[in-house]
């Protein structure tokens, strides 16, 4: 059945790059040359406390609520830090000023195996190529310094387009951007329900990548499971 796809779509966190080490690791590392002794695994419990609470309260960056997204970033960096024993508030301000910085280059991301192989041929195919992410403006300069970002005629965050995925209409943005019917566009993501569902319940055709022996997750067809990205090209070679 061939899927007649002008335009694929992409994710980013765990679908084309991924974190070099565990958050905690490196708030840890840049506490140590701030002169600050913090175990790297309280640091990362703080974290995915401090961030699902900051994810609850103020949605997709505070977008709509008056927060920048730089700002949000700086409270989550503090507050973990601070629930992690951290008092000193000018060595807070410091650090969090850093590490978001950090967070916008090569030092902190790596491309998946397979990625830039599977982005240049698809290319080479003609689809037209874009990014839908759950991210912040940062996103542009992250892809760049990993030398992607000449692969994507757009790149829609959700902090730009005011909505988060699984919200439809993220996608809507996106088909309008990459000039395509849904049924003509594919989206390719490792969440089960903010990419294969979401990207599905908009019309479009999409692919989950998932490694083989991850956790077992709600029932895909196995003809939209990706175990690499490598795996994307039969299924929609023209």
């Amino acid at each position: 059945a061939m899927l007649r796809l002008r335009l694929l779509t992409w994710d980013v966190k765990d679908t084309l790059l991924r974190l070099r080490q565990p958050v905690g690791q490196s708030y840890a590392a840049e506490a140590r040359a701030h002169g600050l002794q913090v175990q790297p695994e309280a640091l990362g419990r703080s974290f995915r406390e401090v961030y699902g609470a900051q994810s609850r309260r103020f949605p997709n960056y505070g977008h709509g609520q008056g927060l920048s997204s730089r700002q949000w970033w700086l409270d989550v960096v503090k507050q973990s830090f601070r629930l992690s024993g951290v008092q000193d508030e000018a060595a807070l301000t410091k650090l969090a000023e850093k590490l978001y910085r950090d967070y916008c280059s090569s030092d902190n991301w790596e491309t998946l195996p397979g990625a830039a192989e599977t982005l240049s041929r698809c290319r080479q195919l003609g689809f037209r190529m874009g990014i839908v992410s759950n991210f912040d403006s940062r996103l542009e300069a992250i892809l760049s310094q990993c030398n992607l970002r000449h692969h994507f005629e757009f790149v829609l965050t959700s902090e730009a387009a005011g909505f988060a995925k699984p919200d439809g209409r993220i996608f809507e943005q996106a088909l309008r951007l990459g000039g395509a019917r849904p049924e003509q566009a594919a989206h390719i993501g490792d969440d089960y329900s903010r990419d294969y569902r979401a990207a599905r319940a908009a019309g479009m055709h999409s692919f989950l990548l998932r490694a083989a022996g991850q956790g077992e997750g709600p029932e895909v067809p196995p003809e939209h499971v990706l175990p690499t990205l490598s795996h994307l090209l039969a299924r929609i070679e023209k």
